[in-house]
């Protein structure tokens, strides 16, 4: 299915910020949408076509994600932070999304108070979409029975979209997803995912090494929680401008050298410049093999010069996997 036109006045919110005249009455969906997978989706899709292209449609999302807030000392490895996220739900077609902070103090509102003071109070929203496991409010009350009697009191439409499972028959789950991740298993993540998974980060100074080498990078570093398997990347590597460069790229302690906190370092291929301060998109195709010390410096160069071929091998056949990644990586 062909996506929508990009809406290029999309807006990113947060709950105390007032939503514009424009978005009020809109198609409001609700989830945490963490990787945006085809599951999501589907969700998504719902929304857009209640909306019929003469709604506004907004995501209403959490941040952070409840179960960090609950479980502080094992937060969760996002898929999308709020930045990427905002990109997909773009690239999706929403006219904006509002993040709202989650916290203990909110997770203890009671339902009634969810849906006057945010649904209708804050959003005025004119249909709600949610899955079929959404529940809100203190205890879980807010089911979504309670959802469709609340609609029906207010004047708001309500759907909930069943769950979505794979040809396989199986799931489509983010946790699922951050395990492909976390075990090099690039392939799996971006066919559940239905586009290539990818951060986004801006370029910091570094320790110049890769520029003695021959190899010069843009350094950027990750969330701390990011939990992507240490390695070497075949990437694409999109300027904020649009530009799409093919590369390679690690994600490592840089154990030849300082065997520090993780950095992402990406070699651009056929790319001169300075890159400092720039945020850019970097999307992951392959896993390529994992972090090694060599015998010497000639040794890793070696390596990366195979590292560099074996990528541009891999690029050089790569197609969109999906309209959506499309958009997002070519």
């Amino acid at each position: 299915m062909p996506l929508p036109d990009i809406d290029t006045d999309f807006i990113l919110l947060d709950g105390t910020s007032e939503l514009p005249a424009r978005l009020q009455g809109a198609v409001v969906v609700i989830g945490n949408f963490d990787g945006l997978h085809a599951g999501h989706r589907v969700i998504l899709q719902h929304a857009l076509d209640l909306a019929a292209g003469t709604l506004p449609v907004l995501a209403l999302t959490f941040e952070p994600h409840p179960r960090t807030v609950f479980n502080p000392t094992q937060p969760v490895f996002r898929l999308s932070p709020v930045r990427e996220k905002a990109t997909l739900l773009q690239a999706c077609g929403l006219s904006g999304v509002v993040n709202w902070a989650f916290s203990k103090e909110f997770s203890s509102l009671n339902a009634k108070t969810f849906v006057d003071d945010i649904l209708i109070g804050h959003l005025s929203a004119s249909h709600v979409v949610v899955g079929y496991d959404f529940h809100f409010g203190k205890g879980r009350e807010g089911s979504p029975a309670f959802l469709f009697a609340a609609g029906q009191e207010a004047g708001f439409g309500v759907t909930v979209v069943p769950q979505v499972t794979l040809p396989d028959g199986l799931a489509v789950s983010s946790s699922a997803i951050r395990t492909h991740l976390e075990s090099a298993e690039i392939h799996a993540a971006n066919s559940e995912l239905g586009y290539r998974w990818f951060v986004q980060a801006e370029v910091i100074h570094g320790e110049k090494r890769g520029r003695d080498l021959g190899y010069p990078t843009a350094n950027m570093e990750l969330s701390p929680h990011c939990k992507l398997a240490l390695g070497i990347y075949a990437v694409s590597v999109r300027r904020q401008d649009g530009t799409v460069y093919q590369g390679v790229a690690s994600f490592g302690r840089r154990p030849q050298f300082d065997n520090g906190a993780p950095l992402l370092e990406a070699f651009l291929f056929d790319f001169s410049g300075d890159l400092y301060g720039e945020t850019l998109t970097v999307t992951f195709h392959q896993f390529l093999r994992g972090e090694a010390k060599f015998d010497d410096i000639d040794a890793l160069v070696a390596q990366m010069d195979k590292d560099s071929i074996n990528a541009r091998a891999i690029l050089q056949d790569a197609a969109p996997l999906s309209p959506l990644d499309a958009r997002l990586s070519f």
